[in-house]
């Protein structure tokens, strides 16, 4: 990634890198969770003037990354560069909702939400409460 690239992320960039990271940290991205991607991006306010076709280069972003020895540690790196702090509970909301999709939650996943929370500084309560509410959303 270049310094021209990192430095134009915008704050909805770094919620869709995210919610990507997230679906991908079992290395299965499942069509439930990229349907959650998509309504998320489609229905909420934060993202009302987002230009959904940077979607795919910010996906595609990520699991380049991915592919890199420290690729995790540099994703978080730029979100924590561009994401504003007033979004970081938004961002680990929606993690969690992409986490819990497809109504499974495999290991790499949850410790995928753990690595979140930890470098947005999530209050474990807050953590708690949030995943929860995932929880209910897509239980059947």
């Amino acid at each position: 990634m270049t310094e021209q690239n990192a430095q134009s992320m915008s704050p909805q960039d770094c919620l869709v890198a995210l919610m990507v990271a997230v679906s991908a940290s079992d290395e299965n991205i499942r069509t439930a969770e990229l349907i959650k991607i998509q309504s998320a991006v489609n229905m909420l306010p934060v993202f009302a003037d987002y230009d959904i076709d940077r979607m795919t280069r910010i996906s595609k972003t990520v699991l380049d990354l991915f592919e890199q020895e420290d690729g995790l540690e540099a994703l978080f790196g730029l979100i924590r560069d561009d994401l504003p702090e007033r979004l970081y509970e938004t961002a680990y909301a929606l993690a969690c909702d992409v986490a819990a999709a497809d109504g499974k939650l495999a290991e790499p996943e949850l410790e995928s939400l753990a690595e979140v929370r930890y470098e947005l500084n999530i209050d474990r309560l807050h953590a708690a409460a949030i995943q929860r509410g995932a929880r209910a959303r897509h239980m059947v």
